[in-house]
């Protein structure tokens, strides 16, 4: 069994003006179908090795893996956390409860994950994400497509900030990017996410 590419719950024009048509398909297409190829061919290669005791092998694919393993997990998870303008939610019940008790207000946790995605160096993500351990929300930055399990954290809503995602649009000017994604984030999934990972 191989993995797929995801198609998306909209149209690739779905999100302008706060990302391109452009980027969509270039960020869908190339980049994401590229992930899901080298994490199938990374795989079957493992199994082979596998098969043939060949540990060193096995050992030298695991940086492949864990990168487009998380480059697919990671960009699953950013398509199904945006939505065209106006029909993305709002925050509600439990999770939106949790952001003011943990954060102040849903500005100010807006405020801090987007200062401290926007600082990511080079390539990477920043998160909202629940600390399983503590029940707590919490936000966190990974480098290159880490996955944000190797925090120990669940993920509830992403940002990419590798320059595919944003560079064609906004160039060079991370924040504007940032700041300007807010404007279609699904909360309705974000919501979903936390209470399913709330309630185990």
């Amino acid at each position: 069994m191989s993995f797929q590419l995801p198609n998306l719950p909209y149209s690739y024009e779905a999100l302008e003006p706060v990302i391109s048509r452009e980027i969509m398909e270039l960020h869908h297409k190339k980049h994401h179908q590229g992930y899901v190829t080298n994490l199938n061919s990374s795989l079957e290669g493992y199994q082979k090795l596998q098969a043939e005791n060949k540990i060193d092998g096995m050992i030298a694919l695991q940086k492949a893996i864990n990168f487009n393993g998380g480059g697919h997990f990671n960009h699953t998870l950013f398509w199904e956390n945006l939505a065209p303008k106006g029909e993305g939610g709002e925050p509600q019940g439990q999770l939106l409860k949790s952001i003011e008790h943990y954060f102040g207000s849903l500005d100010k946790m807006i405020e801090e994950m987007s200062a401290k995605t926007a600082a990511v160096q080079g390539s990477g993500w920043g998160w909202l994400a629940l600390d399983p351990q503590k029940k707590c929300l919490r936000v966190a930055t990974c480098q290159n497509q880490d996955p944000l399990s190797t925090q120990g954290l669940i993920p509830l809503l992403g940002i990419d900030v590798w320059e595919h995602a944003y560079y064609l649009q906004y160039k060079n000017v991370r924040p504007d990017y940032v700041k300007a994604i807010w404007q279609i984030i699904n909360w309705k999934t974000v919501n979903e996410r936390f209470e399913k990972a709330h309630s185990k």
